[in-house]
């Protein structure tokens, strides 16, 4: 394992952990002294992408990375959460079991998962990913993106009746008043 700093092949592993699908090593460099972590993953076979223009070039995880990253610049969103989408594509794509996909089908994967991870980071990859050639058609996306959630706040039913919306006096604190007791 070659060093990132002084590029040096003499390293020391310090830490081995178990990540969700790979393992952690986090080494010491035996020349500079600097440390620097290495994963570790199971090499499947290649998944092979067909672009749009005919071309076939293997599966590149870093452009995944890359790509979603750029939508997800300056988002609030939780750490790690961009590394959990892109292992949880991954898994979905070899878990497809196919030697090939076209980008078109990887694409829409991606822009679903971040759909549901944040907005924005949608917009900003659709923008990309679909070329929109005018205002309109990008206007129509968003459009789209807010439909569902209109749809999903009136579609909902109601387990309140109408009678027990309405608001309730304030009570008062303290004991409830004695019951008078009967006399003989």
């Amino acid at each position: 394992m070659y060093c990132p700093f002084c590029s040096n092949e003499n390293s020391r592993v310090i830490d081995s952990r178990d990540s969700d699908e790979s393992i952690r090593r986090r080494r010491e460099c035996l020349t500079c002294g600097l440390r620097f972590t290495t994963y570790e993953r199971i090499q499947t076979r290649s998944l092979i992408v067909v672009k749009r223009d005919g071309r076939r070039e293997e599966f590149n995880r870093d452009k995944l990375w890359s790509s979603m990253k750029n939508a997800c610049a300056k988002r609030p969103l939780p750490i790690g959460s961009i590394e959990k989408a892109i292992e949880e594509i991954e898994t979905y794509l070899v878990s497809a079991g196919r030697a090939e996909m076209s980008s078109r089908v990887i694409g829409e994967i991606v822009m679903e998962r971040l759909r549901s991870l944040d907005r924005v980071a949608y917009i900003r990859f659709a923008s990309v990913y679909r070329d929109f050639r005018d205002i309109e058609s990008f206007k129509e996306e968003v459009d789209a993106l807010l439909q569902p959630k209109k749809e999903e706040a009136s579609s909902q039913l109601s387990f309140l009746k109408d009678d027990e919306l309405t608001p309730v006096g304030r009570r008062k604190r303290g004991r409830k008043p004695k019951k008078p007791t009967a006399q003989i």
